[in-house]
């Protein structure tokens, strides 16, 4: 419950801090006292957007603080979920900076907006005028019938279901989009990798194969070469190794002599070495050297290939090449993988289907055996509220489409007297009819819903005398279950109150404020006797006043 509130710099207040109590409260107050910024700064620490003006000095920032008392609420769950920390009072704080920013905290840690408004959901139900309106929307209509159906957590896991279910769908259309290019692209891939795997490929052959290519193609000119180079080595007397020889044997016999004629011939001598092994190498080399077309030929029709194949994939390497084969393979069995894929998700949705349709049956039978309690109910309040012949025929069916909260179609009809046809609630009931009808739906879900607080602003607009007194008794009994506020310009309203709380409006030559304060027993019974007479209090009001307070 709400116990206690207090504002800053906002609108026309300066300062206000008030505590309230369980029960049934009242607030009156003249037109433009106040009333609707109350509601609007609670609105803010609710987690409503804000700008500047909201400011009453635009030079300071405005502070709203609400403190809830929500130890038997249940809501350490919430809480933990939430990532805050959990107090049985807890306090909500809404700061708006001069600069048009905007800060909010719970318990003081700071939470983002969203965050605020979730709370919200779990602490205060503000039922303003205009809100009347909604219960002839569908979905406010379903969630009337789901509290007394108890359906709350299943609708909630229905719609996490649902959730789920269409991103599954989605994915499943994006890998059939991706299924149909891949295989557009299929064929012509397959034929690509087909040519690169016939290539048979190595990394780094090209090298070899150019210079064996090159070698084949070249072995007379090859052998001519050699051969020279062998005779001029070996021919006698004045081949290169004989010269050689003789030079060295020369060196050797004045070596003993001198360290640099040793020198010298160690020199001469590793020379002669390492050329005779050049020489022995080039005679290997000739001896293997053949004419062989065949080979020419085959490496020749290699190289083409490899040519052919770096031209068309506009790469310079086999090895560029591998990597394209290694990618066609990939596109290949990309397109098997996503047949898998797709063939594993339609599994999955199958099983959704049967998942969800079994959960939505579970819902509607229960939403069926809830609307005759709620229609029993609506018709017996509505009739203390001066609608004895008032009827409801609300019509669901279970249908082929999903919603997020279940598969049901409804139709709420409603005829306000005898022999009048069934039209939809929306088109028929009047504003005063539509006022009644909130406040016993409010009413009935009190006894199925832990919300902790209520306001009813102006409710009873378009109704007065036996059928307002009622209407107070019925927040009045409300009240044993939950706190409830009732913002209203009727006394016999005024008077159903545990507490009263006045709005009202001060002024000096600088400015006005718009201020709250709890009546005594003597001021409250002046108030409902000006509620009564108007300014010029009679001894007939004061008197009827006070017969209403007793």
């Amino acid at each position: 419950m709400l116990t206690s509130l207090a504002i800053k710099n906002f609108a026309l207040i300066e300062k206000l801090s008030i505590d309230f109590s369980n029960g049934f409260s009242i607030i009156t107050g003249e037109t433009g006292a106040g009333k609707s910024i109350l509601l609007g700064a609670l609105g803010l620490v609710l987690g409503k957007r804000a700008d500047l003006t909201s400011l009453k000095n635009k030079e300071e920032k405005c502070i709203i603080e609400a403190h809830f008392e929500i130890s038997r609420y249940q809501l350490q769950a919430f809480f933990n979920d939430s990532a805050m920390d959990y107090e049985d009072v807890t306090i909500l704080r809404r700061e708006i900076l001069p600069s048009g920013k905007s800060r909010a905290f719970v318990n003081d840690s700071p939470v983002n907006l969203q965050e605020l408004q979730n709370l919200g959901l779990y602490l205060i139900d503000i039922h303003s005028q205009h809100q009347t309106q909604e219960l002839s929307e569908t979905h406010i209509q379903f969630q009337i019938i789901d509290a007394i159906a108890k359906n709350q957590e299943a609708v909630a896991q229905f719609e996490s279901d649902f959730n789920d279910f269409k991103k599954l769908k989605i994915t499943l259309t994006a890998l059939e989009s991706a299924l149909k290019e891949a295989k557009k692209e299929q064929d012509y891939n397959a034929f690509l990798l087909e040519e690169l795997l016939a290539a048979k490929l190595v990394a780094g052959s090209q090298t070899a194969l150019e210079t064996t290519f090159e070698q084949l193609n070249n072995v007379e000119f090859i052998k001519e070469a050699l051969s020279k180079s062998i005779l001029h080595a070996n021919e006698e007397p004045f081949g290169i190794l004989p010269n050689l020889k003789e030079v060295k044997s020369a060196l050797q016999k004045i070596g003993p002599l001198a360290t640099a004629y040793q020198n010298l011939y160690e020199r001469v001598n590793s020379v002669t070495i390492e050329f005779d092994d050049v020489v022995a190498e080039m005679n290997q080399l000739s001896e293997k050297l053949f004419d062989d077309p065949q080979q020419l030929e085959l490496i020749s029709g290699q190289l083409q290939t490899i040519y052919n194949l770096q031209k068309k994939h506009q790469v310079d390497s086999v090895d560029a090449l591998i990597a394209i084969q290694f990618e066609l393979e990939n596109k290949l069995i990309s397109v098997e993988n996503i047949e898998n894929d797709i063939h594993s998700l339609q599994t999955k949705i199958s099983e959704s289907i049967l998942f969800l349709d079994e959960k939505a049956i579970i819902i509607n039978k229960k939403r069926q055996e809830a609307i005759p309690v709620l229609t029993e109910k609506l018709t017996a309040i509505l009739a203390q509220l001066g609608m004895p012949n008032v009827r409801f025929n609300i019509e669901l069916a279970l249908g082929d489409h999903y919603f997020d909260n279940g598969k049901d179609s409804l139709q709420f009809l409603f005829a306000a007297n005898k022999g009048a046809d069934f039209g939809l609630l929306k088109k028929v009931a009047s504003g005063g009819e539509m006022s009644r009808i909130m406040l016993a739906t409010k009413a009935i879900l009190s006894q199925y819903s832990k919300l902790p607080t209520i306001i009813f602003d102006e409710i009873d607009t378009g109704v007065s005398g036996e059928i307002a007194n009622k209407m107070a008794e019925i927040m009045k009994n409300m009240s044993s279950a939950m706190q409830v506020f009732s913002i209203t310009h009727l006394p016999q309203i005024a008077a159903k109150g545990d507490v009263h709380y006045k709005v009202f409006k001060t002024t000096n030559d600088k400015q006005t404020q718009s201020q709250l304060k709890l009546l005594t027993n003597e001021e409250r019974i002046v108030e409902i006797a000006e509620m009564l007479s108007g300014k010029a209090i009679t001894d007939s009001a004061l008197n009827h006043a006070k017969a209403l307070l007793n």
